[in-house]
């Protein structure tokens, strides 16, 4: 049996036992969990292995990349500058970044960038990873890019250049890199181990991902003028990409963030505690509101589900993740199955990463049985 290590409240035994089930049995590799109920930290669990081989322990230092959860504190990034009076996020792109406007997006507003709807879903072809680390020549090249549907009607997941789009307009609204203001602006104040890209004297630390099995699209029969199409082409990404140097060093706001599920959580909690976490300011009450403007709801075009997103955050859809419950909650996902949810209504925060990716769009079973866990403790 594998040791799972931490700290919980006896009403949470089900959620260990859980994480506890899914190690023994393989399911998990190594897996970080943990549950903030209004600034208490009431499940601080990890364990398993760092590797394949079941060399290394998950220990409570390690960190691995997160993927799209990176997205959620890129979307906190750009919120900040809000909630500070320096970016409206009701105001063209184009207002802080005058180069978006080719090509017949003069229109597209910030919220759009922040909720999937921009119409700019990924690079047009020919379209490559190390396309995307170069971050000045990929973000101009979407910039002047004609938007794949009408901005505006419907999301299409910026699947790999969300960090790109939004991450922008952060530099050009603050003057600093993504990755700088995480680190001097939210990682940093907070004392969370986090960062975009990872350091290399980080290296040692990090679990590398073990990619999940292949995907369901068939690209062939969809067609190349699919938005699934272009967008899951725009680049292809091989998740074992995430366990290279190049991927390491790069300014990746979409897809890669390397934490755990503590280091998450506490920037995240920022948002079911009302803005502040232990003093230090993130937001405010009218900012965190902004986030529950619905913009899109329906079948997403770039990932071919049903999608409810807000500003900068997914929002309850029991058809697409039935087991987040109705109410004053948003949340989001990395590949794999790594997930936070911020509940306003019960001041709770749920962060889960890991390193064996599942299957599936968005979330995980895994994920499902832990997130579920927790409601049940709750009652």
């Amino acid at each position: 049996m594998t040791d799972i290590h931490g700290t919980h409240d006896a009403r949470f035994d089900d959620v260990r036992a859980a994480l506890e089930k899914n190690v023994d049995s393989g399911d998990e590799l190594g897996a970080s969990l943990v549950v903030d109920l209004d600034g208490d930290v009431v499940v601080d669990l990890w364990g398993g292995f760092r590797d394949q081989a079941r060399t290394l322990t998950w220990d409570e230092h390690t960190i691995t990349n997160v993927w799209s959860t990176t997205k959620t504190v890129t979307s906190l990034a750009a919120l900040m500058l809000a909630d500070r009076g320096d970016l409206d996020v009701h105001a063209p792109v184009a207002r802080y970044w005058p180069e978006f406007a080719a090509n017949g997006k003069e229109n597209v507003e910030v919220r759009h960038l922040l909720s999937h709807t921009s119409g700019v879903s990924g690079l047009e072809q020919p379209a490559t990873v190390e396309d995307l680390y170069d971050l000045a020549t990929s973000t101009a090249r979407m910039a002047a890019q004609a938007p794949w549907w009408t901005p505006g009607t419907a999301s299409g997941y910026h699947a790999a250049n969300f960090g790109h789009l939004v991450g922008e307009v952060v530099r050009r609204v603050s003057g600093k890199p993504l990755k700088a203001f995480v680190a001097e602006e939210i990682a940093g104040p907070l004392g969370a181990d986090f960062q975009i890209g990872a350091a290399e004297a980080d290296w040692g630390r990090i679990a590398d991902v073990v990619p999940p099995p292949p995907a369901e699209f068939d690209l062939v029969a969809l067609g190349a003028d699919s938005v699934i199409v272009k967008t899951l082409t725009g680049p292809v990404i091989d998740a074992n990409v995430a366990n290279t140097p190049a991927w390491r060093r790069a300014d990746l706001g979409a897809v890669n963030g390397h934490g755990n599920a503590r280091s998450v959580a506490r920037m995240l909690s920022a948002l079911a505690r009302g803005g502040t976490v232990d003093g230090v300011r993130l937001l405010g009450p009218d900012t965190i509101d902004v986030i529950f403007e619905e913009q899109a709801n329906g079948v997403d075009l770039g990932l071919g589900v049903p999608l409810r997103w807000g500003i900068g955050y997914g929002l309850p859809l029991r058809e697409a993740v039935p087991w987040i419950p109705d109410g004053r909650i948003c949340f989001w996902g990395g590949w794999g199955g790594s997930m936070i949810i911020m509940d306003l209504d019960r001041r709770l925060t749920i962060s889960y990463m890991m390193n064996r990716m599942g299957p599936g769009v968005i979330g995980s079973d895994r994920s499902g049985t832990y997130v579920q866990a927790v409601y049940d403790a709750l009652g």
